[in-house]
């Protein structure tokens, strides 16, 4: 987590604030139309996770932006305040509840970016965009749209996975995502759910799924139930997009794949407490990759009637 700017800026100050937000957002040409009031406050910050960026942005002034967005897809969440916008010859306006995705390589001018505008901007490599979008949605040439509802419950469901990530950034200033395997593993999240909230379902009429994609991925997850399995890692394995193995596990197994993971996990771990095995239940649990061990223990005293502690205090 970066706090590159937080300051209210005369007019002097635009050149440092248009630089700060070039290096972390996106290169631009920046227009200040009126100056600023002086309650307002311009602030940038930033969390860096490698292929994708989490962008918080405001002005203190009315500013015009323009910027061909290069080599990278943005997508511009209002917090507050509505975004108006031009693509080619497309005008479009965004308020709270709603997202802009914004063209890699493609002009577009904001021509109002008012004082009571926030923005949660989220910037991810376009080439990786392309690999991912074929990984979860198993198709070629598939682009986001421009206009994004996140009221839909699977938009509602990403703006929190993104919120959260930033919120989570801004309290502990940033040093978790400073790993580069919690990086990737959020901006995964990010990208696949963004993928899954914004990308309409394929057309029907399509061949139903067959069991084979639910075999290969609970065989992947019975062999190492420990890893740090993204969505996109157990769709690639199966062969099918992350939307379709959702669809055949519901279908097939009557629940989600990361429910059928962490039933795996817990049949593990229980197994490894009621041997003594592993070391103390702490151990045992982070051994087969749990990371919230509070649910964990809920989880496993819903299923095998006992707190673990007590599975491992009757096994020594």
């Amino acid at each position: 987590m970066q706090h590159l700017r937080e300051s209210a800026p005369r007019f002097e100050d635009w050149e440092g604030l248009h630089e700060a937000l070039a290096d972390a957002y996106f290169p631009h040409a920046m227009h200040p139309s009126a100056a600023p009031s002086a309650a307002a406050t311009s602030g940038l910050e930033l969390v860096d996770l490698d292929v994708c960026r989490l962008a918080h942005i405001r002005f203190g002034a009315t500013v015009g932006i323009d910027s061909d967005h290069p080599g990278a897809v943005a997508v511009n969440i209002p917090l507050s305040g509505h975004l108006a916008s031009r693509i080619g010859s497309i005008d479009h306006d965004a308020g709270p509840g709603q997202a802009t995705a914004f063209p890699a390589d493609t002009p577009a001018h904001m021509p109002a970016w008012t004082p009571d505008l926030a923005v949660l901007g989220l910037r991810i490599n376009a080439d990786h965009l392309v690999r991912e979008s074929e990984r979860v949605v198993a198709r070629k040439g598939v682009s986001l749209p421009t206009d994004i509802d996140l009221r839909t419950p699977a938009g509602e469901a990403w703006f929190r996975m993104a919120r959260t990530t930033f919120d989570n950034a801004r309290d502990c200033g940033g040093v978790l995502y400073r790993d580069p395997q919690v990086a990737a593993s959020v901006a995964s999240m990010l990208v696949t759910g963004l993928l899954l909230a914004a990308v309409p379902e394929e057309p029907t009429g399509r061949e139903m799924l067959r069991p084979r994609p639910v075999h290969r991925a609970i065989a992947a997850m019975e062999a190492d139930p420990a890893r740090a399995w993204t969505p996109a890692d157990l769709a690639e394995i199966a062969g099918v997009s992350v939307r379709r193995l959702q669809q055949a596990f519901r279908e097939h197994v009557g629940t989600t794949p990361f429910a059928h993971l962490h039933d795996i996990r817990l049949e593990r771990i229980h197994d490894d407490l009621s041997h003594a095995r592993g070391g103390n239940v702490t151990d045992v649990a982070l051994a087969w990759g749990v990371t919230h061990l509070g649910r964990f223990a809920a989880a496993y005293r819903t299923r095998y009637g006992e707190l673990p502690s007590r599975t491992l205090a009757r096994a020594a």
